[in-house]
């Protein structure tokens, strides 16, 4: 399972019809859930949270590291693999402060770009449902 963590309000109505288009095509272990907070709690939140190790945590930040489909289908097949859940940390307009960030997994940057939390969303979502079909061998990711 895939929990998603995010800042700001839930789904904006325009940006729900794509993320739902994607998330009813997952299966296990790549389903998803969803939590939302308003950005001051999420980070208090997470100031709080027990980063047990129990969840491979990744943060999305555009100070992080961009990587390939395949690459995050790997890290997402590795950490399954290896018993865990996934929870995917998507923050406001200014990311997430060090100490949060010193406590994840992995940090992934989409682009050098900077893009608002819902297209966020959108990229998280597509990008899990990508990297199901490349574990499948699918012919939805042609490489």
């Amino acid at each position: 399972m895939i929990r998603i963590i995010a800042g700001g309000k839930k789904h904006d109505k325009n940006f729900s019809e794509i993320i739902f288009e994607y998330e009813k095509r997952l299966q296990k272990p790549y389903n998803l859930s969803w939590e939302f907070f308003e950005e001051e709690k999420l980070i208090k939140k997470l100031e709080n949270w027990p980063f047990t190790g129990r969840d491979y945590v990744i943060i999305c930040d555009e100070r992080g590291k961009n990587i390939s489909s395949e690459e995050y289908s790997d890290l997402l097949e590795s950490a399954f693999i290896n018993g865990k859940n996934v929870t995917i940390l998507i923050g406001g307009a200014y990311g997430f402060p060090e100490e949060i960030r010193e406590k994840a997994d992995f940090i992934w940057s989409f682009s050098k770009l900077v893009f608002p939390h819902m297209l966020a969303r959108i990229i998280v979502t597509e990008q899990t449902y990508r990297a199901a079909e490349i574990q499948k061998g699918s012919r939805y990711h042609h490489a």
